[in-house]
């Protein structure tokens, strides 16, 4: 376990820095993205919670394997810290995928986008840290260019069971996000990964009994999808924790935020056809980030 663990720390010290931060949260957005589709394919062949539970199961078995020599040290505030966490992720994927259920997928996203004007609404009510006017008008463009992206079936809003568990799913990755940036400094990034992901999966798992969730037919195709999520969500979750060290909640939501976009990018490759006003939505997006980045360089500037 030597090698991954050395080459976990060679890319950490290749990337150190706001702008490595930041490209390796792009990076995950883009895996983030490429999940969706093959979300919605897997809950054709299994429940929301065996999903969950399998999924981030997986990712904390790996990680734990290949970190188990620093999970030795863990302390009271990592567990703490990785429950609470571990929570929010449980909450904000296991009633996205609900809602999936009952809803379309553009209405999904348009309200799962409402976490991008809500983090720094959180961060300045939970972290006393009011984003910057500029912040505000990054977030701005993005949240206007997610509407967009959604299509014109997302922009209404019935307020269904699919689309209050959409909402409140929404709520969790806010919280989430700012879970994350707030503990990220204060505890190591490879023990409280492995425990975030491990309540996630058991959470879910625990709850198949009380919902009544019956167990799949065992099909490869599971085993795949899952095996694949399991291993992009762990690499997820330990980027998260490591990049928001450096990269504000506020700032890492707007990157978050073109997670609609490489995933509009692949149901473009799977068949799906994007419109006109969802090409709108991603170059507001893009231009939310540039806006945003642009300020940060400039008071950047003024401290050197």
């Amino acid at each position: 376990m030597s090698a991954p663990r050395a080459a976990w720390t060679q890319l950490a010290a290749k990337m150190g820095g706001t702008r490595g931060s930041e490209a390796a949260l792009v990076g995950i957005t883009m895996i983030w993205g490429t999940t969706f589709l093959v979300v919605h394919q897997a809950l054709t062949v299994t429940g929301p919670l065996m999903l969950i539970g399998l999924r981030f199961g997986v990712a904390a078995l790996v990680l734990a394997v290949i970190f188990a020599p620093a999970m030795r040290g863990l302390t009271r505030r990592e567990v703490f810290a990785g429950t609470l966490v571990g929570i929010g992720i449980f909450l904000g994927y296991t009633l996205q995928a609900y809602g999936m259920q009952t809803i379309p997928s553009s209405k999904s996203a348009f309200i799962t986008a409402l976490y991008v004007p809500l983090v720094p609404l959180l961060q300045w009510a939970v972290m006393r840290k009011p984003p910057h006017a500029m912040a505000w008008v990054g977030v701005g463009l993005a949240f206007a260019g997610l509407v967009l992206l959604a299509g014109p079936d997302g922009t209404s809003l019935g307020l269904g069971r699919g689309e209050l568990l959409t909402m409140i799913a929404t709520l969790a990755i806010a919280v989430e996000i700012i879970l994350v940036g707030l503990f990220a400094g204060q505890v190591n990034v490879r023990r409280v990964s492995v425990v975030q992901l491990m309540v996630a999966s058991l959470l879910a798992f625990a709850l198949m009994p009380v919902t009544g969730e019956e167990m799949p037919h065992f099909s490869w195709f599971l085993v795949a999808v899952t095996v694949g999520l399991g291993l992009a969500s762990g690499v997820i979750q330990v980027t998260m924790n490591w990049a928001q060290k450096r990269v504000s909640p506020t700032r890492a939501t707007l990157i978050y935020a073109g997670e609609p976009v490489w995933a509009g990018l692949v149901g473009r490759l799977a068949g799906e056809r994007l419109p006109a006003l969802a090409l709108v939505g991603a170059g507001l997006i893009v231009l939310g980030v540039i806006v945003s980045e642009l300020r940060l360089s400039r008071r950047g500037a003024r401290k050197d």
